[in-house]
């Protein structure tokens, strides 16, 4: 083990041990837990360390190269830790993982053998396990720019640099009526045309369903009644009277981009690139073969 605690080599090295594994979850909405296979409960880092989660890991797979560290916890689901209904709604989705190889009887003498993500989460008989991924699992995601016409960049991401917050491109309402947790029925409202929030987002602000978003399919009124319909349900029950969040949608194309959102000057895409009819194309049917415009 690179890096070893002094104090817990030392430890280690009696052969005579008090050891157990703790481990740390960060999910995305910024949630902390911290579960330990030991029997009491651990604290450091400014974390509770709980023992009575049911939690335990496989051994750790670890390499010099590139490949990917990989493990996999297993736990059994509850209201006081892990709940299914929260992996339901996909809130342990790409989860920050610690793992730590920790002295109980001094938690100053600990060495960190695990740092990743959760990836894939399976739960049956009120149980679930997890597969833990190493930070090298992000060297096989393809990176690079895409050299298309619509615009390549997330609305409001770094690529794009629009800002949200612009005063008649969101708005905060509760429906009135929700079907299947995708098709969401409000009171007309003005000053947004119909289509406004096509291809948007709808963000939950509280309940149930609190931090979950869904892309925005179709936006119109329907007697009378604003309609926004998701391409795909959300992940958790959404009552009537949630606050909502709707926020306008971009569909990639650089008119849209000029004209709904003026920030054409952050346009990531390439609306003049020739098409496909022009690069297959037979230059002897121009009729000139000077090298000029083919018009």
């Amino acid at each position: 083990m690179s890096g070893l605690n002094a104090g817990l080599h030392a430890h280690l090295q009696t052969g005579v041990t008090t050891t157990c594994r703790a481990w740390a979850l960060e999910r995305k909405d910024g949630t902390v837990l911290g579960f330990t296979d030991h029997d009491g409960p651990l604290f450091f880092d400014g974390i509770k360390f709980r023992a009575d989660t049911g939690l335990s890991a496989l051994a750790i797979q670890q390499t010099t190269g590139l490949s990917v560290d990989n493990t996999e916890a297993l736990g059994a689901l509850s209201d006081a830790s892990i709940r299914e209904d929260d992996i339901e709604a996909g809130r342990y989705d790409g989860a920050e993982i610690h793992a730590w190889l920790v002295n109980w009887q001094d938690v100053a003498q600990r060495h960190l053998q695990f740092r990743g993500t959760i990836g894939e989460l399976r739960r049956s008989g009120g149980a679930f396990e997890a597969e833990l991924r190493g930070l090298t699992e992000a060297l096989n995601r393809p990176l690079g720019r895409v050299y298309q016409k619509p615009c390549s960049a997330v609305l409001g991401d770094g690529g794009c640099r629009f800002d949200m917050e612009t005063p008649g491109y969101a708005i905060e309402l509760a429906a009135v009526e929700i079907g299947g947790r995708r098709v969401f029925q409000f009171e007309a409202f003005g000053g947004f045309d119909s289509g406004w929030f096509q291809h948007g987002r709808l963000i939950v602000q509280d309940g149930a369903a609190k931090g979950l978003s869904g892309v925005i399919k179709r936006d119109g009124m329907i007697n009378a009644q604003r309609v926004v319909e998701l391409w795909h349900p959300l992940r958790a029950n959404v009552r009537a009277g949630d606050a909502l969040r709707l926020e306008a949608g971009c569909d990639k194309r650089s008119e849209t981009c000029r004209l709904k959102f003026q920030n054409f000057a952050n346009y990531q895409g390439f609306p003049d690139i020739p098409g496909d009819d022009w690069s297959i194309s037979d230059p002897s049917k121009a009729g000139k073969l000077n090298g000029g415009s083919r018009r």
